[in-house]
């Protein structure tokens, strides 16, 4: 049994699903996981046991990328769309249940769609008009590292070694 970081689980009764620290020998140093990454494939391509093999995130940082301006009509038309998608989906379960005959009823969709647009209106100009323009911008967050180890058990460390020397030289032997 593994842990979600890739080290084995250690048996104290009621710890199973705990976090553990990663174990091994480091056998590379990367510094984009798209590289650790292609250490790793070309170790599953040279038909190394890649079970062993732990990718590990060293000096983690939240980097938080700013997309954009917030504004009260973009706050308003997001609100509104998120609105209407939460008005429509309503609108289409009640139609199916509807008593109509000829199939689905587009009274209760339409409802349903001008219902959402104004509550997800008054929803968003809420949440934005408390915020009192502390945080007017849009950003994404994302957990990145600083370099990406890899590391092997010691069983086959050594072989990773020269499998990944042989990368780094541009070497196949293949």
């Amino acid at each position: 049994m593994s842990t979600p970081f890739g080290g084995p689980a250690r048996n104290a009764p009621g710890l199973q699903n705990l976090p553990t620290p990663p174990t091994g020998w480091p056998v590379g140093s990367y510094a984009t996981y798209a590289e650790a990454q292609r250490a790793v494939d070309h170790l599953a391509d040279s038909d190394f046991p890649v079970r062993d093999v732990t990718i590990v995130g060293v000096d983690l940082m939240l980097v938080e990328r700013v997309i954009g301006r917030l504004t009260w009509g973009r706050v308003l038309m997001s609100g509104a769309a998120s609105g209407a998608w939460l008005g429509f989906f309503v609108g289409v379960l009640l139609s199916l249940f509807s008593p109509n005959p000829a199939g689905i009823a587009l009274t209760p969709i339409l409802a349903g769609l001008a219902i959402g647009v104004v509550f997800g209106v008054i929803f968003a100009a809420v949440g934005y008009g408390a915020s009192r323009g502390r945080r007017d911008f849009t950003s994404a967050s994302q957990m990145v590292a600083g370099r990406y180890d890899v590391l092997c058990q010691p069983r086959n460390a050594e072989k990773a070694r020269e499998l990944l020397a042989k990368l780094a030289m541009g070497t196949n032997s293949d």
